[in-house]
């Protein structure tokens, strides 16, 4: 009996929440319930197709090959060479392959990876809303203050003036994401010179999300903060080979900064993820030699983005203007008033298609009646949404 006394009952302790407001993204809940209904899902921004395969067995050769341990902190040294030579004849760069290019776990950690190694606790950091869902949480987990700038609804084009009102002696980083998730937006080489005489006077650091940087339509170009003199010299520049080249779940990115600042940015990525998957990388390397797959990408989204929009004609949902990334974002005030998140409910349960409430992309929950699709699917899965949609 005494024995037993001294026995207690298993107890987790409890701690403050690092993020107490965070919960499950809106992307895991769409998903789920689109798998629960038999919707099609074009909610989450991934394609439902493969990659290259010649892609798929260039790394497949890594890893018979050997090339299975760790790489270089850094990344493996032909890929860092491949992404410098790729920046400078896109954008007229040239970046050191050594010391200016880090090879990432995805866009994603790149970006956490930025933050944490510039933002201290009390730094303010501009972002642009509607922005991708990371960004706050990172902030806050630097110890940052998030300061959101609006981007103007319906466009989503930034408002110049606002952010260059948003700047204080306290702002440390400004994040910008062009071409734009979830607005489709693409900055033009005038905004991103109007930004660069804003920032001209200050010490703000620039972070640019550039992972749609190979889907740009009708004739546009993407303008790199790289191609821009003035803001390469203050910019982390942020890319996505899973975007590129269809392999999302490869989580395998990279980040351009100056040499100062990449020196920085590695202090944190050592001890953040150390390295990234080495026989991708080389597989990645070889697959680069031939341009081909990435110049003509925006041609490959652009025929699936206007299959979609014609589509929509047979609907009441307005799409509106797309000019980069694989995101359709549509109007439905006409068909219902219901706030977006529930919009987005009736879609999957009863009309059978996913999408993604605009809203969850703004901090207070901004309403506009405007719901995100992803048209990075089969021409065979944007069809079956279509004839659902055709329902409304």
């Amino acid at each position: 009996m005494q024995t037993e006394a001294l026995i207690a009952t298993p107890r987790t302790p409890a701690f403050p929440s690092r993020l107490p407001q965070v919960g499950t993204t809106i992307f895991t809940v769409m998903s789920a319930l689109a798998h629960a209904h038999g919707a099609v899902n074009l909610g989450q921004g991934f394609p439902d197709f493969e990659g290259d395969p010649r892609l798929v067995d260039a790394v497949g050769e890594a890893m018979r090959s050997g090339l299975n341990q760790y790489p270089p902190m850094t990344g493996v040294p032909a890929l860092r060479a491949a992404v410098a030579d790729k920046v400078q004849a896109l954008y007229g760069h040239r970046y050191d392959a050594d010391s200016e290019i880090t090879i990432t776990a995805g866009a994603t950690q790149a970006i956490l990876t930025a933050i944490l190694c510039c933002v201290h606790p009390g730094d303010e950091v501009i972002v642009l809303e509607p922005c991708y869902d990371s960004y706050a949480p990172n902030i806050e987990l630097a110890g940052g203050t998030v300061v959101r700038v609006p981007l103007m609804p319906g466009s989503f084009r930034p408002d110049l003036a606002r952010i260059a009102a948003a700047i204080t002696p306290r702002t440390r980083l400004l994040i910008i994401n062009t071409p734009h998730n979830p607005g489709a937006s693409v900055w033009t080489r005038q905004e991103m010179q109007q930004l660069a005489e804003i920032l001209r006077p200050t010490d703000v650091l620039l972070l640019s999300d550039e992972v749609y940087e190979h889907m740009v339509y009708d004739g546009r170009a993407h303008v790199s903060a790289a191609s821009v003199a003035e803001l390469a010299a203050r910019a982390f520049i942020v890319s996505s080979f899973g975007k590129t080249y269809h392999v999302t779940g490869w989580k395998v990115g990279f980040v351009a900064a100056p040499a100062p600042l990449s020196a920085e940015f590695r202090k944190v990525h050592q001890f953040n993820v150390f390295t990234v998957n080495t026989p991708m990388q080389h597989g990645l390397a070889h697959y680069m030699a031939d341009p081909a797959p990435y110049l003509e990408l925006s041609g490959f989204y652009q025929r699936k983005r206007d299959l979609f929009r014609a589509g929509l004609q047979a609907t009441r949902l307005r799409p509106l203007q797309t000019e980069g990334s694989y995101f359709q974002c549509v109007d439905y005030s006409a068909l219902s008033d219901l706030p977006e998140a529930e919009f987005c409910r009736f879609l999957t349960t009863e009309i059978g298609v996913a999408a993604i409430p605009l809203s969850a992309f703004y901090a207070g929950g901004f309403e506009q009646r405007v719901v995100r699709f992803c048209f990075a699917k089969k021409d065979e899965t944007l069809q079956m949404a279509l004839q659902r949609l055709a329902r409304l």
